[in-house]
């Protein structure tokens, strides 16, 4: 194992507790905002660790679900300790989550693996289903809430709340034991793609336990770094004039970054199948855990949230979804397809700054 791959997440924790006896001080803050990054790589070598012991798809279902479980953490905790002004938290969150896996991480990979490959091929059935859950999931959690008339424009009731929640969890839940039980063949490496090529042997038992633990390790230090410069991060937001929900998008940048930066080097290595497991199963987890997670934190504590979309915001996720269908469609890529969703992704970045 390289040094740095258990250097930077203690040097990490060394930050954060830094951080204790030097509150507020601008230096420490901005080493720990690139600190950050270096955490991040840690993370990626130890998700790709695992994933190359325990294999597809279990593997990109590791990082998945530990980053996201991570993002519920820091949404939760910002609902708790604040007031209404972050009922809104949770779904630019999301939503900025969504936009950047399937226009900035699929993109990215699109490009990257068009760029080197040419053309390259991953299962349809795989992507369809992930896809399918995708459009139920975002729909029914963020758009619904401008429709629904129990309560005012954007937000549930408890019991449709609570409704909500629940369908999350019945829909992501049937999609991770699809994908890693009853078709798990769907989200292998399609025939003749290319993907076959030899690897290194597997890491043993011992080297997967460390990296695990170490994995955990990476991704409490990202959030918690990020959640410990975000109130510099809204001060300079602010001063910027710039919207709030531009918070939302920053936390789910970093949050998504070692999801993303494992998702392209798989492209890169002619490895689609991957890097679509890790973006659609990541956008997936973020929606399915996360929604129930703040919904039961708003009702427990009585903390307000607010869901739905603005107009602006539900015309980019139709968009996003619409194109996501007809360029994923094929079960071939090549680089034009990632460029349109790359421009999707400067369009949302624009018009978060710009309304």
């Amino acid at each position: 194992m390289p040094w740095w791959a258990m250097a930077w997440p203690l040097f990490g924790w060394a930050l954060l507790v830094a951080g204790i006896f030097l509150r507020g001080n601008v230096w420490l803050a901005t080493v720990e905002g690139l600190a950050i990054f270096a955490v991040v790589f840690a993370a990626v070598y130890h998700a790709e660790l695992i994933a190359h012991r325990v294999g597809e798809p279990f593997g990109t279902l590791v990082l998945a679900l530990a980053v996201t479980i991570i993002e519920v953490a820091l949404i939760a905790s910002m609902m708790i300790s604040s007031g209404p002004e972050k009922a809104q938290v949770a779904r630019d969150t999301v939503f900025a989550a969504v936009m950047i896996v399937c226009n900035g991480i699929v993109g990215l990979c699109l490009l990257a693996g068009g760029v080197r490959h040419r053309e390259q091929g991953f299962q349809l059935q795989g992507t369809n289903a992930a896809l399918s859950v995708l459009i139920a999931l975002s729909t029914l959690t963020l758009v619904f809430p401008n429709i629904t008339t129990t309560t005012g424009v954007g937000t549930f009731s408890s019991a449709q709340l609570v409704f909500a929640a629940a369908a999350s969890l019945v829909l992501y839940g049937s999609f991770v034991f699809v994908q890693t039980v009853r078709h798990r063949d769907y989200f292998l490496p399609a025939e003749g793609s290319g993907a076959e090529e030899a690897h290194t042997p597997p890491p043993s038992n011992r080297m997967t336990l460390a990296s695990s633990g170490l994995l955990l390790v990476s991704l409490v230090a990202v959030v918690a770094l990020a959640k410990s410069i975000t109130p510099a991060v809204e001060k300079m937001i602010e001063n910027a004039g710039a919207p709030k929900s531009v918070v939302g998008i920053l936390i789910a940048g970093v949050v998504l970054l070692p999801e993303g930066l494992a998702a392209v080097r798989a492209a890169r290595a002619n490895r689609i199948q991957t890097s679509m497991n890790l973006a659609l199963g990541s956008a997936l987890a973020t929606i399915g855990l996360t929604i129930p997670a703040t919904a039961a934190v708003a009702i427990a504590l009585h903390k307000p949230i607010i869901l739905g979309l603005g107009r602006t915001e539900s015309v980019l996720l139709g968009l996003t979804l619409v194109m996501s269908l007809v360029t994923l469609g094929t079960g071939r890529t090549t680089v034009l397809q990632g460029i349109v969703h790359l421009v999707l992704l400067a369009a949302f970045l624009f018009l978060a700054f710009v309304p």
